[in-house]
């Protein structure tokens, strides 16, 4: 009966650290969408003012 424990307790932490491993990739990839999103945008305003200017 103390394996049976023992592989619960064994499986368990390996699922929790796969979890926090893909938390973190989400997190940079919500912020890799946020830089690239600001960029565009100030990449398209700049283009417009620059083709007002003309």
């Amino acid at each position: 009966m103390n394996r049976i424990y023992y592989l619960l307790l064994f499986v368990m932490m390996i699922s929790f650290s796969g979890c926090s491993v893909v938390e973190g990739i989400f997190k940079a990839g919500m912020w890799w969408a946020f830089i690239l999103i600001f960029g565009f945008v100030f990449i398209v305003g700049w283009i417009f003012l620059k083709s007002r200017k003309k």
